[in-house]
Order: structure tokens, then C-alpha cells, then sequence
């Protein structure tokens, strides 16, 4: 197994696993490794330490759930994530140089700032707008070939095109293009974003960066317009229509299915998937 597998589906057990007292040795031990080697692969893979990724991802989940979970206390979701009541306030406001009170109060806004245009302030519509837009749907689990990105996800478009290129021979009439993301790039440093770009495959596929992403109950909102308005228009279902709604958030991951794409006028159709229960 190479190293990049080995943290790539490490990171996956992180993910299944953040709400518990994880320790640096417990990861290395899931996939038998020693806790310096595993160590040092994941640095050499991923840039940070695995201590460092692990609370990182458990502050940045944390704010996630203060955005859709408005009823849940901030103490409550602290303890969610192994921290006392003081201390998860103290490393809140250093990892985002907010407390969690005042990052909750900038939640309560029909406006956000674009990360990706930091002149841009983007403005959502109304729950009522949202809803008429959305549909509930069960779906299968999806095959897929994966490429993961850590870093910005002002790459994607690049990234996608050297993947088109990579598995051309694998790509079908009937090929979705998925994104599967992990982070909300408004709580997220612009660095550190984790997202798959994925390929629907045959599931016989002997890859080794074959996958397979569950299915389940997903809200679905259709979106057409400019690549730059997406960011907007998946803040505004999680903000605006997802706390409002009858449904919680599900620890599955968001995903986008491409329906239309024209790169060469910043057009696309597609379909936002967010796990729902």
C-alpha cells in the first residue's frame, strides 16, 4: 500500500472518528504501523502533523455545528468534541480569532463574505426560495475513482482537468463527476480545504484509488449559473434553509454532481447533495 493510500484512508477514519478522544498512536494502530512512521508519512503527505490535522478538523466540524445546529448550546457542542466548556473557548478564539459566542452571533446574517472574492459580499435568498428548489431523495452507493485535494479549492478546475486527462480511457457517456467535500471554505483556511474530485466507475474496477461514497437520504438543491455563485448558493441552503427545515444534518459528506458543464463561460448545472436524516 503507498503512502498516500495510507493517509488518504486514514484521514477517512479521522473523519468516522471526531467526535471521540483520538490519539495520534490509536490511528497508526488501525492500520498497523508504528506511531513514528505513521507519523512521518502523514507530515511528509499532508504538510501538518496528524495531532495538528485531528484539531484542526474538530474545531472547523465544531463551527459547522453551530451554524446548523442553532439549538444546540456552544457548551454542548464543545463537549461534542472532547473540549470543557473554558478550554474549547480558548482554542476556538485561537484557531479563529473568534470566541464561539461571537462566531455564532456572525451566523445570524443574510449576507456572507465570499472567500474566494474577499470584495464580494454575496446575499442569500429566503428559506421559502430555497424550498421550492429542494427535493428528497434516496440514493444508491456510488463506485467511484478518487483523487483527493487538500489545499484550496480554487484548484478544482485545474485539478478536474488533469483528471479528465488521466482516466480518459475510464470516462463514459454516462460518467458523473462528483465532488465529495469535507469543509465549509467559509470556517476552513483556504489551504486546508479536503475535497475528492470522483469518477462513477464500474465497481469491478481494480484501481487502487477506487472508492465508494454512501448512499442515503439527501436534500437536493439544483443549481444553474456561474461557477463563482456556487459558494453562495450552498452557504444559503446550510444557513438559511437547514436550520429552518424539519431535517438535521447527517455525518455523511456533501456532495456536487456535475449535470452541465461549459468551462469556457464559468457555466454549470448541478446538483447539491446535503446528508440529511
Amino acid at each position: 500500500m503507498t503512502a498516500k493510500k495510507i493517509v488518504n484512508q486514514s484521514i477517512d477514519y479521522i473523519f468516522q472518528h471526531l467526535n471521540e478522544n483520538l490519539s495520534v498512536k490509536e490511528v497508526a494502530n488501525q492500520f498497523h504501523y508504528s506511531e513514528f512512521y505513521f507519523s512521518r508519512i502523514f507530515k511528509e503527505e499532508i504538510g501538518e502533523s496528524v495531532y495538528a490535522f485531528i484539531k484542526r478538523l474538530k474545531l472547523d466540524q465544531s463551527a459547522i455545528d453551530m451554524k446548523v445546529k442553532s439549538t444546540r448550546s456552544i457548551a454542548d457542542i464543545g463537549l461534542d468534541y472532547g473540549y470543557t466548556s473554558s478550554n474549547y473557548s480558548s482554542a476556538f478564539k485561537k484557531h479563529t480569532s473568534l470566541s464561539p459566542a461571537q462566531f455564532r452571533k456572525t451566523l445570524i446574517a443574510d449576507s456572507i463574505q465570499n472567500p474566494f472574492s474577499p470584495k464580494r459580499l454575496d446575499v442569500f435568498q429566503t428559506y421559502s426560495t430555497y424550498n421550492s428548489n429542494i427535493r428528497i431523495a434516496e440514493i444508491e452507493d456510488i463506485p467511484v475513482l478518487y483523487e483527493r485535494i487538500i489545499g484550496s479549492y480554487l484548484e478544482i478546475k485545474t485539478k478536474w482537468s488533469k483528471m479528465m486527462d488521466d482516466y480518459k480511457e475510464y470516462l463514459h457517456t454516462d460518467t458523473l463527476m462528483i465532488e465529495r467535500f469535507y469543509n465549509d471554505p467559509s470556517i476552513s483556511t483556504g489551504k486546508s480545504c479536503i475535497c475528492d474530485l470522483c469518477l462513477s466507475a464500474d465497481q469491478n474496477c481494480e484501481l487502487e484509488n477506487m472508492t465508494t461514497i454512501r448512499g442515503g437520504k439527501f436534500a437536493v438543491y439544483r443549481f444553474e449559473g456561474k461557477i463563482a455563485d456556487i459558494f453562495c448558493a450552498l452557504q444559503g441552503v446550510f444557513s438559511v434553509w437547514l436550520p429552518k427545515s424539519n431535517y438535521e444534518l447527517d455525518e455523511r459528506y456533501g456532495l456536487n454532481i456535475y449535470r452541465k458543464t461549459d468551462l469556457a463561460n464559468e457555466f454549470v448545472v448541478m446538483d447539491l447533495y446535503i446528508p440529511v436524516k
